[in-house]
C-alpha cells in the first residue's frame, strides 16, 4: 500500500519517544502536519513521525535516524534502517554500519518485507490529532484517513483564495468569511466575486445610480441611462442641429430653444444657400452624365473588340494545341531515330573490332613475311604477298577512318540529342574537375562549354561558359561563369535582342543545399544579345561568380564533380 504513494514531497511527522529522546519533547502543538492529504504519506527522508498509541519496539527504529521505519532494509549484519538511510550511508566511502562498524555491500541488502507489514498494521492518533480529532487507525489507513477527517486542514477551495481551514469549516467560510466567495450585485443582480463587487459598482453596473457630470437638477441617475439623459440635460453642452448648414453656435442644452426661435431667418438663409449649392452640383453631376453616355457606343464597340480578340485567342490556343500533338508526334519519331541510331552504332562497332583483328592478322602476317625474307633471302612470291596484304590493309584503313569520323559525329548529335533541354533550363555536370582545373592554371583549357539548351523547340539557342581559374578580374581567384546566346535554326521567328531574364547557379550538393546564384536582365544595347551572325555570340556573366576558396572549402565539389545550373525566364516569352 504504502509503495504506491509519493514520496517526492516531504512528509512532516511526529518523533516517537522512545525511538528519539532528543523529540519526544516537543509538544502536540509543536508537531507540523502537512496540509494537503495528497502531498504523499512516505517521508521524503528517514522514518515516520507519525504519533503511535503504543511505543514501538527497537526492532522497528532505524539504526541512522532513530525513528520508526520507512520502506525498512535489512543488512547483512541483521540490523535495519529507512530506505533513504541506507542510502545515504551507502554514498558515502567505505560505507559501516552505525551499529556494529561492519562494512556495508549494496548487493547484500534486502528489503526485509515481513516489518514492512508489521509497521503498517501499527496503531497510530491522526495526523489533525493537534486540531482536535481522536481517531486511531493502522499506520496503512492514515492517508484513507485523512482524505474525509472533518478537522484535516485543506485549503479553500475556490482556488484565488489562500486560507486555509479545517475541513468541517469549509461551508462557514464559503458562506461569510472567504473574500473570493460569490455574491450578487444588488442594483443589476449580477453574480460575481465578493473581491469584484464594489469594483463592478463604481465602473460598469448598469443599474448602479451616478450624479450628472454635468451637476444639473437630478438627484441620480442610473448608469445605463446616462447617454440618453445627456440629449435632454439642461446643463449639457451641444451644438445647433444646423450646424451642417453653418451656423456655428455652441451653448447649454437651455439655452438652445432661444436661440432656435431668435436665429430662424438665419437658418433658412443658411438652408437656402445650401439648396443653391446641391442644386448647382446636380446639374453638374447631370452634365457628367452625359458625357459619360457618349462615351457609351465606343465602350460597346470596345466590347465587341474584345469579344473578337477572345475568340482568336481561343483559336490560337486551338492551334497551339496542335502544334503540341505534332510535337509529341516528332519526339515519338526522334526516339525511334535515335533507336535507328543506336543499332547503327552498334554495327559500327562490330565493323571496328572486325579491323582490329585484321589488323592483327596483318602485323602477324608481317613478322612471319620478315622471317621468311630474312632465311630465303627475300623471294618475289612473298613480297607480291605482302604488297598485296598491305594495299588490301590500306584499304580497310581508310574504311575504319570513315567509320570512325561517322561514329564520332553520330556519338556528338547522340549526345546532344540525349542531354538537350528545352524548357530553358541548363543542368551542366562538369567530371573530373581537379584535372579540368589544372589544365586551365596551366593555360591548356581556359575554358569549357556546355551542351547547347533551348527555351522551347523553335526557341532560342543558348549555352554556358566557365573558366574554371576565372577570366578577368576573377582570374586565378575565382570561378568565372557567362551566358552564350548561339545562332539556331529558328532564329528568324524570334524576336531580338534576347530579352529574357537569365538565372546562373551553383549547386550546393551537401544536405543544407545552399545553392550560390545570381541573376541579370540583358542589356539590349549589347552586341551580345541580338541575333547571332556567327556560331555564337560574346559571353555575358559573372567573371567573379564564386571564390575558389568558397567553392572547394564547402560541400559545391563531391565525387570530383560539380553543378552548374542556367535557368532562363520563358513565362513571358511569345510564341514564334
Amino acid at each position: 500500500m504504502s509503495a504506491g504513494r509519493n514520496a517526492d514531497v516531504r512528509e512532516l511527522q511526529i518523533p516517537l519517544q522512545h525511538c528519539s529522546p532528543s523529540l519526544a519533547a516537543l509538544s502536540l502543538a509543536q508537531r507540523p502536519w502537512p496540509s494537503d492529504p495528497d502531498a504523499g504519506f512516505l517521508p521524503q527522508h528517514g522514518g515516520f513521525w507519525d504519533h503511535f498509541i503504543a511505543t514501538p519496539e527497537p526492532k522497528y527504529c532505524c539504526e541512522a535516524c532513530r525513528l520508526v521505519l520507512c520502506n525498512p532494509r535489512q543488512t547483512e549484519c541483521g540490523h535495519r534502517f529507512c530506505e533513504t538511510c541506507i542510502s545515504e550511508q551507502l554514498s558515502k566511502p567505505n560505507p559501516v554500519c552505525p551499529a556494529d562498524m561492519e562494512p556495508l555491500f549494496k548487493d547484500k541488502i534486502f528489503r526485509d518485507v515481513c516489518c514492512h507489514r508489521e509497521i503498517m498494521a501499527l496503531r497510530v492518533y491522526c495526523r489533525s490529532e493537534k486540531n482536535g480529532c481522536k481517531e486511531q487507525m493502522s499506520l496503512h489507513q492514515v492517508m484513507d484517513h485523512l482524505n474525509v477527517c472533518p478537522y484535516f486542514e485543506v485549503p479553500c477551495p475556490l482556488g484565488k483564495c489562500k486560507e486555509k481551514m479545517m475541513r468541517k469549516d469549509i461551508p462557514e467560510h464559503l458562506s461569510w468569511k472567504c473574500k473570493h466567495r460569490e455574491t450578487t450585485c444588488e442594483f443589476c443582480m449580477h453574480k460575481m466575486a465578493m473581491t469584484e463587487l464594489q469594483k463592478h459598482k463604481e465602473t460598469v453596473c448598469p443599474s448602479f445610480p451616478v450624479a450628472c457630470p454635468n451637476h444639473c437638477t437630478f438627484p441620480s441617475i442610473l448608469r445605463s441611462e446616462l447617454t440618453s439623459h445627456q440629449h435632454v440635460c439642461p446643463k449639457a453642452h451641444v451644438t445647433c442641429s444646423f450646424i451642417r448648414f453653418g451656423c456655428n453656435f455652441k451653448g447649454l442644452n437651455q439655452d438652445m430653444r432661444d436661440h432656435e426661435s431668435s436665429f430662424a431667418s438665419e437658418h433658412l438663409r443658411l438652408m437656402a444657400t445650401r439648396n443653391a449649392t446641391l442644386e448647382a452640383k446636380v446639374e453638374d453631376v447631370k452634365g457628367e452624365l452625359l458625357e459619360r453616355y457618349k462615351v457609351l457606343p465606343g465602350l460597346s464597340s470596345r466590347l465587341s473588340e474584345t469579344e473578337s480578340q477572345y475568340e482568336e485567342m481561343r483559336e490560337n490556343n486551338r492551334q497551339l494545341e496542335q502544334k503540341l500533338t505534332t510535337m509529341q508526334n516528332l519526339m515519338s519519331s526522334h526516339s525511334e531515330k535515335l533507336l535507328e541510331m543506336e543499332l547503327e552504332l552498334r554495327s559500327l562497332r562490330t565493323i571496328r573490332e572486325e579491323v582490329e583483328t585484321l589488323r592483327g592478322t596483318v602485323e602477324s602476317i608481317r613478322s612471319r613475311v620478315a622471317t621468311l625474307e630474312g632465311g630465303r633471302g627475300g623471294a618475289i612470291p612473298a613480297t607480291h604477298t605482302l604488297g598485296s596484304l598491305e594495299t588490301q590493309l590500306s584499304r580497310q584503313d581508310d574504311m575504319l577512318s570513315v567509320h570512325e569520323i561517322r561514329l564520332a559525329d553520330m556519338d556528338l548529335r547522340f549526345q546532344v540529342l540525349e542531354t538537350a533541354s528545352f524548357n530553358g533550363t541548363l543542368i551542366w555536370k562538369i567530371r573530373d574537375y581537379k584535372r579540368r582545373k589544372q589544365e586551365a592554371v596551366a593555360s591548356k583549357t581556359l575554358s569549357l562549354y556546355s551542351q547547347p539548351f533551348y527555351t522551347g523547340y523553335f526557341g532560342y539557342k543558348m549555352c554556358a561558359r566557365v573558366y574554371l581559374n576565372g577570366d578577368g578580374m576573377g582570374k586565378g581567384t575565382h570561378l568565372s561563369l557567362f551566358f552564350v546566346v548561339m545562332r539556331g535554326e529558328y532564329d528568324a521567328l524570334l524576336l531580338w535582342p534576347f530579352k529574357q531574364k537569365v538565372t546562373l547557379m551553383l549547386m550546393d550538393q551537401g544536405q543544407a543545399r545552399k545553392h550560390l546564384g545570381d541573376a541579370f536582365k540583358p542589356d539590349p544595347n549589347s552586341s551580345s544579345f541580338r541575333r547571332p551572325t556567327a556560331e555564337m555570340n560574346i559571353a555575358s556573366g559573372c567573371p567573379l561568380f564564386v571564390a575558389q576558396t568558397v567553392l572547394e572549402n564547402g560541400t559545391y565539389i563531391k565525387d570530383d564533380t560539380i553543378f552548374i545550373k542556367v535557368t532562363v525566364d520563358t513565362s513571358d516569352l511569345p510564341d514564334p
